[in-house]
């Protein structure tokens, strides 16, 4: 296993069409949106609960790709596979409610299988210090929010589901009156949706944080797979069309980097396609044009000219 060497930075490129990329369970699961721009919002917490599915998907019950944060799972008794480890025979190990480790030595220890075990937290981090006590570790890979390059217009859509709920339900509607039967004991709802909007999200992966938590460069092959295609194994009718489009990358001959991510990342362009031409999505000028409906109606521009030394550009998709 060769630990990773340099820094990576990466632009993330999704599309979402007729569905709800990220619905705020705050706000009747309207999809998530910067009120001052419109501009739809998916948070870093989704994306990374779809890579950890597709891990657990392409490598399940591997050693090493485990998944520490899945739904229902009670951390604490993943913790406890890390003190069962380092004390066999230990019947507090076993079954004590509180755990911490005996000294710094061993807190170490205790990281350190967990940071092996479990894929997430070797990639993204984790505070484990909840009761039975493994410490806390700060991962390689951070992402950002991901914002629509325009803003979205979240649509309403009623539904109703026409089958009774119980038996009661079923005799209420037997006992009524039929001349309403297309209405009558009908269940209404409501589904919210984007037509179509393409996202951008930005990441950031450390060298020196990957040394420390072990990382490797087989890790980060199987990151970018998941960025590429961890929607195609994420499916739901709520969600619509989730496609990742493209994965512009930047690697760093240096660990600590050759550049500032954020003046690689002004390197990618995003505008409007008008009859093949690259639009600012600013310019009012696509002001008459119609709404963006397909990836196929923006353009992404790399600016590749004058690159800083010791920086790659590396289109994944």
């Amino acid at each position: 296993m060769t630990i990773l060497a340099n820094r990576y930075d990466f632009v993330l490129i999704f599309d979402v069409a007729n569905g709800n990329p990220n619905g705020d369970p705050d706000a009747g699961n309207l999809p998530r949106l910067d009120p001052e721009t419109n501009k739809g919002l998916v948070t870093d917490v989704s994306l990374k609960r779809k890579i950890r599915n597709y891990v657990e998907l392409a490598r399940e019950k591997q050693d090493g790709f485990h998944i520490y944060v899945q739904e229902g799972a009670i951390l604490n008794e993943k913790h406890r596979q890390a003190y069962k480890a380092l004390r066999p025979g230990d019947a507090k190990a076993e079954k004590d409610a509180k755990l911490n480790p005996k000294d710094d030595a061993e807190a170490v220890k205790l990281r350190d299988f967990m940071c092996m075990n479990f894929f997430d937290v070797r990639t993204f981090g984790a505070v484990m210090s909840t009761g039975i006590n493994c410490g806390q570790v700060k991962g390689p890979v951070q992402l950002t929010f991901a914002t629509s390059v325009e803003p979205i217009m979240p649509l309403e859509i009623s539904i109703t589901r026409m089958a009774a709920t119980n038996e009661a339900e079923k005799k209420q509607k037997a006992e009524g009156d039929d001349s309403n039967d297309r209405t009558d004991n009908r269940t209404m709802g409501r589904k919210h949706i984007v037509p179509y909007g393409l996202y951008v999200a930005h990441g950031f992966i450390s060298a020196k944080f990957a040394q420390r938590t072990g990382f490797s460069e087989s890790d980060l092959e199987l990151l970018f797979e998941a960025l590429g295609t961890m929607f195609e194994h994420d499916r739901a009718a709520a969600r619509g069309e989730m496609t990742t489009r493209k994965l512009i990358v930047f690697k760093h001959e240096n660990p600590l980097g050759n550049a500032p991510a954020g003046q690689l990342f002004d390197r990618v362009k995003i505008g409007r396609n008008v009859q093949g031409e690259f639009r600012d999505v600013d310019d009012r000028r696509i002001d008459n044009e119609p709404p963006a409906r397909k990836f196929s109606d923006y353009i992404v521009a790399i600016d590749r000219d004058n690159l800083p030394a010791g920086v790659e550009i590396i289109e994944k998709l």
